[in-house]
Protein backbone atom coordinates (compact mmCIF):
# COMPACT_ATOMS: atom_id res chain seq x y z
CA UNK A 1 0.00 0.00 0.00
CA UNK A 2 1.86 3.23 -0.65
CA UNK A 3 1.68 6.60 1.73
CA UNK A 4 -1.08 7.99 -1.25
CA UNK A 5 -3.27 5.18 -1.47
CA UNK A 6 -3.49 4.71 2.26
CA UNK A 7 -3.91 8.45 2.84
CA UNK A 8 -7.16 8.34 0.78
CA UNK A 9 -8.32 5.61 2.57
CA UNK A 10 -8.06 7.03 5.56
CA UNK A 11 -9.54 10.34 4.08
CA UNK A 12 -12.65 8.13 3.06
CA UNK A 13 -13.11 6.65 6.24
CA UNK A 14 -13.14 9.78 8.35
CA UNK A 15 -15.87 11.54 5.83
CA UNK A 16 -17.94 8.73 5.58
CA UNK A 17 -18.22 8.62 9.98
CA UNK A 18 -18.50 12.34 9.76
CA UNK A 19 -21.61 11.87 7.66
CA UNK A 20 -23.15 9.24 9.43
CA UNK A 21 -22.75 11.46 12.96
CA UNK A 22 -23.84 14.48 10.93
CA UNK A 23 -26.90 12.19 9.34
CA UNK A 24 -28.32 12.84 12.66
CA UNK A 25 -28.16 16.31 13.03
CA UNK A 26 -28.99 17.26 9.61
CA UNK A 27 -32.93 17.75 10.14
CA UNK A 28 -32.01 20.69 12.46
CA UNK A 29 -29.55 21.71 10.16
CA UNK A 30 -31.47 21.91 7.42
CA UNK A 31 -34.61 23.44 9.17
CA UNK A 32 -32.17 26.31 10.30
CA UNK A 33 -30.82 27.28 6.67
CA UNK A 34 -33.50 29.45 5.55
CA UNK A 35 -33.82 31.64 8.42
CA UNK A 36 -31.70 32.86 11.10
CA UNK A 37 -31.90 31.49 14.64
CA UNK A 38 -32.94 33.90 17.15
CA UNK A 39 -30.39 31.59 19.69
CA UNK A 40 -27.60 32.42 16.86
CA UNK A 41 -27.83 35.67 16.72
CA UNK A 42 -27.76 35.78 21.36
CA UNK A 43 -24.22 34.11 21.42
CA UNK A 44 -22.66 36.02 18.18
CA UNK A 45 -23.87 39.39 19.83
CA UNK A 46 -22.83 38.13 23.23
CA UNK A 47 -19.24 37.53 21.69
CA UNK A 48 -18.93 40.87 19.58
CA UNK A 49 -20.38 42.96 22.83
CA UNK A 50 -17.86 41.08 25.45
CA UNK A 51 -14.98 42.21 22.92
CA UNK A 52 -16.15 45.44 22.41
CA UNK A 53 -16.29 45.54 26.48
CA UNK A 54 -12.18 45.32 27.12
CA UNK A 55 -10.06 47.95 27.10
CA UNK A 56 -7.52 46.20 26.35
CA UNK A 57 -6.46 42.32 25.45
CA UNK A 58 -4.12 40.28 23.78
CA UNK A 59 -4.43 36.64 21.40
CA UNK A 60 -1.78 34.84 19.50
CA UNK A 61 -3.71 33.27 16.35
CA UNK A 62 -2.98 30.29 13.71
CA UNK A 63 -4.07 31.32 10.43
CA UNK A 64 -4.35 28.74 7.14
CA UNK A 65 -5.13 30.65 3.69
CA UNK A 66 -6.43 28.91 0.29
CA UNK A 67 -5.71 29.68 -3.01
CA UNK A 68 -7.24 28.28 -6.23
CA UNK A 69 -5.03 27.63 -8.76
CA UNK A 70 -6.06 27.61 -12.41
CA UNK A 71 -5.63 24.13 -12.59
CA UNK A 72 -8.49 23.96 -9.80
CA UNK A 73 -6.21 22.57 -7.67
CA UNK A 74 -6.06 24.39 -3.64
CA UNK A 75 -2.88 25.55 -2.32
CA UNK A 76 -2.51 25.99 1.65
CA UNK A 77 -0.65 28.78 2.81
CA UNK A 78 0.13 29.39 7.47
CA UNK A 79 0.89 31.89 9.06
CA UNK A 80 0.73 33.21 12.90
CA UNK A 81 -0.02 36.14 14.60
CA UNK A 82 0.20 38.11 17.96
CA UNK A 83 -2.55 41.02 18.52
CA UNK A 84 -2.49 43.56 21.21
CA UNK A 85 -5.51 45.93 21.40
CA UNK A 86 -5.55 48.79 24.17
CA UNK A 87 -8.92 51.42 23.43
CA UNK A 88 -9.50 53.62 22.49
CA UNK A 89 -6.63 54.05 19.84
CA UNK A 90 -3.94 51.53 20.31
CA UNK A 91 -3.12 48.30 18.19
CA UNK A 92 -0.24 45.93 17.32
CA UNK A 93 0.16 42.93 15.42
CA UNK A 94 2.72 40.68 14.23
CA UNK A 95 2.41 38.23 11.26
CA UNK A 96 4.59 35.60 10.53
CA UNK A 97 4.57 32.76 8.44
CA UNK A 98 4.61 31.60 3.99
CA UNK A 99 4.13 34.93 2.66
CA UNK A 100 3.87 37.55 4.98
CA UNK A 101 6.40 39.10 7.83
CA UNK A 102 5.25 42.31 8.73
CA UNK A 103 4.44 44.29 12.17
CA UNK A 104 1.36 46.50 11.78
CA UNK A 105 0.87 49.51 14.22
CA UNK A 106 -1.39 51.74 15.27
CA UNK A 107 -0.63 54.55 17.98
CA UNK A 108 -3.61 56.96 17.23
CA UNK A 109 -2.02 59.36 15.36
CA UNK A 110 -0.55 57.25 12.85
CA UNK A 111 -0.28 53.38 11.05
CA UNK A 112 2.54 51.40 9.90
CA UNK A 113 3.40 48.53 8.32
CA UNK A 114 6.64 47.49 8.41
CA UNK A 115 8.32 44.67 6.94
CA UNK A 116 11.27 43.64 9.74
CA UNK A 117 13.14 40.87 6.98
CA UNK A 118 13.49 43.48 4.14
CA UNK A 119 13.71 46.17 6.43
CA UNK A 120 11.34 48.97 4.28
CA UNK A 121 7.93 50.24 6.16
CA UNK A 122 4.54 52.46 5.46
CA UNK A 123 4.00 55.45 7.24
CA UNK A 124 0.58 57.11 6.83
CA UNK A 125 -1.27 59.61 9.48
CA UNK A 126 -4.38 58.09 10.87
CA UNK A 127 -7.50 58.72 12.51
CA UNK A 128 -7.94 59.02 15.98
CA UNK A 129 -10.19 55.94 16.70
CA UNK A 130 -9.63 52.58 16.76
CA UNK A 131 -12.99 52.43 14.44
CA UNK A 132 -12.34 55.17 12.45
CA UNK A 133 -9.11 53.80 11.79
CA UNK A 134 -9.57 50.25 10.73
CA UNK A 135 -12.36 51.68 8.47
CA UNK A 136 -9.42 53.74 6.99
CA UNK A 137 -7.40 50.93 6.08
CA UNK A 138 -9.83 49.02 4.66
CA UNK A 139 -11.51 51.93 2.31
CA UNK A 140 -8.49 53.74 1.58
CA UNK A 141 -5.69 51.31 1.74
CA UNK A 142 -7.19 48.42 0.92
CA UNK A 143 -5.76 46.79 4.54
CA UNK A 144 -7.55 44.50 5.88
CA UNK A 145 -6.06 44.73 9.52
CA UNK A 146 -5.62 41.28 11.51
CA UNK A 147 -8.79 40.36 13.09
CA UNK A 148 -9.73 43.53 12.43
CA UNK A 149 -13.95 42.71 11.85
CA UNK A 150 -13.56 41.05 15.65
CA UNK A 151 -11.75 43.94 16.79
CA UNK A 152 -14.29 46.51 15.69
CA UNK A 153 -16.96 48.41 18.37
CA UNK A 154 -19.77 46.99 15.70
CA UNK A 155 -18.34 43.62 14.90
CA UNK A 156 -21.72 42.42 15.35
CA UNK A 157 -23.48 44.74 12.41
CA UNK A 158 -20.46 44.17 10.07
CA UNK A 159 -20.38 40.00 10.08
CA UNK A 160 -23.66 40.28 10.26
CA UNK A 161 -23.98 42.41 6.74
CA UNK A 162 -26.00 40.66 4.48
CA UNK A 163 -26.47 37.29 6.26
CA UNK A 164 -29.37 35.71 5.00
CA UNK A 165 -29.43 32.25 7.57
CA UNK A 166 -27.70 31.54 10.37
CA UNK A 167 -28.14 27.87 13.05
CA UNK A 168 -26.62 26.72 16.07
CA UNK A 169 -24.63 23.41 14.66
CA UNK A 170 -24.05 22.50 18.40
CA UNK A 171 -21.26 22.21 20.47
CA UNK A 172 -17.60 21.81 19.51
CA UNK A 173 -14.10 22.06 20.70
CA UNK A 174 -11.11 24.54 19.81
CA UNK A 175 -7.90 24.02 21.21
CA UNK A 176 -9.59 22.05 24.35
CA UNK A 177 -12.28 24.73 25.37
CA UNK A 178 -15.78 23.93 24.55
CA UNK A 179 -17.31 26.19 22.18
CA UNK A 180 -20.97 26.65 20.32
CA UNK A 181 -20.43 26.17 16.67
CA UNK A 182 -22.40 28.74 14.73
CA UNK A 183 -22.87 28.80 10.76
CA UNK A 184 -23.79 31.75 8.69
CA UNK A 185 -24.36 32.58 4.74
CA UNK A 186 -24.03 35.98 2.91
CA UNK A 187 -24.49 35.85 -0.90
CA UNK A 188 -21.03 35.30 -1.88
CA UNK A 189 -19.34 33.79 1.76
CA UNK A 190 -20.55 30.88 4.42
CA UNK A 191 -19.11 31.62 7.57
CA UNK A 192 -18.55 30.02 10.92
CA UNK A 193 -18.10 30.65 14.42
CA UNK A 194 -16.59 28.94 17.80
CA UNK A 195 -17.32 31.02 20.61
CA UNK A 196 -16.33 29.75 23.94
CA UNK A 197 -18.97 28.71 26.35
CA UNK A 198 -19.66 30.07 29.90
CA UNK A 199 -18.45 33.45 31.36
CA UNK A 200 -16.26 34.43 28.37
CA UNK A 201 -18.17 34.30 24.99
CA UNK A 202 -14.40 34.57 23.44
CA UNK A 203 -14.16 34.16 19.48
CA UNK A 204 -12.24 30.76 19.32
CA UNK A 205 -12.38 29.94 15.71
CA UNK A 206 -13.23 31.68 12.66
CA UNK A 207 -13.46 29.74 8.96
CA UNK A 208 -14.80 31.88 5.42
CA UNK A 209 -15.80 29.72 2.73
CA UNK A 210 -15.66 32.02 -0.53
CA UNK A 211 -18.21 30.51 -2.73
CA UNK A 212 -18.22 32.95 -5.72
CA UNK A 213 -14.66 31.77 -6.66
CA UNK A 214 -14.10 28.44 -7.82
CA UNK A 215 -13.62 25.61 -5.71
CA UNK A 216 -15.09 27.60 -2.58
CA UNK A 217 -11.37 28.37 -0.95
CA UNK A 218 -11.14 29.16 2.93
CA UNK A 219 -9.68 31.17 5.34
CA UNK A 220 -9.32 29.88 8.54
CA UNK A 221 -8.43 31.83 12.26
CA UNK A 222 -7.73 29.32 14.98
CA UNK A 223 -6.93 31.47 18.45
CA UNK A 224 -4.45 29.72 20.34
CA UNK A 225 -4.61 32.07 23.33
CA UNK A 226 -6.44 34.98 24.88
CA UNK A 227 -5.18 37.61 27.29
CA UNK A 228 -7.39 40.13 28.77
CA UNK A 229 -5.16 41.50 30.96
CA UNK A 230 -2.39 41.93 28.71
CA UNK A 231 1.02 43.71 29.88
CA UNK A 232 1.67 46.75 27.28
CA UNK A 233 4.81 48.67 27.95
CA UNK A 234 5.09 51.71 26.73
CA UNK A 235 5.81 52.42 23.11
CA UNK A 236 5.01 49.16 21.98
CA UNK A 237 1.92 50.74 19.64
CA UNK A 238 4.85 53.06 18.01
CA UNK A 239 7.09 52.34 15.42
CA UNK A 240 10.80 53.03 15.66
CA UNK A 241 12.57 52.89 12.34
CA UNK A 242 15.42 50.43 12.71
CA UNK A 243 18.72 51.46 11.40
CA UNK A 244 18.84 51.48 7.96
CA UNK A 245 15.28 50.71 7.19
CA UNK A 246 13.79 52.59 3.87
CA UNK A 247 10.51 54.40 3.82
CA UNK A 248 8.21 53.61 1.23
CA UNK A 249 4.63 54.39 0.06
CA UNK A 250 1.58 52.20 0.36
CA UNK A 251 -0.34 50.61 -2.44
CA UNK A 252 -2.74 52.15 -4.16
CA UNK A 253 -6.17 50.33 -3.42
CA UNK A 254 -6.43 47.24 -5.59
CA UNK A 255 -2.60 46.91 -5.39
CA UNK A 256 -2.56 44.53 -2.56
CA UNK A 257 -4.13 43.40 0.37
CA UNK A 258 -2.49 42.70 4.03
CA UNK A 259 -4.12 39.64 5.73
CA UNK A 260 -6.55 39.21 8.43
Amino acid sequence: MTGTTGCRRLIRRIAGAAALLAAFALPQMAAGQDKIDPQAIKLLKAATDFLASQKALAADTRNTLEIVLTSGQKIQFAHTANVSLQRPNKLRAERTGDLVNQVFYYDGKSLTLSNPGEKYFATVAAPPTLEEMLNFARTSLDIVAPAGDLLHRNAYDILMTDVSSGFVVGKGIVEGVRCDHLAFRAPHVDWQIWIEDGARPLPRKLVITTRDVVNAPQFAVVVTRWDLQPKQPDGMFTFTPPKGAKKVEFLPPGGGKAGR
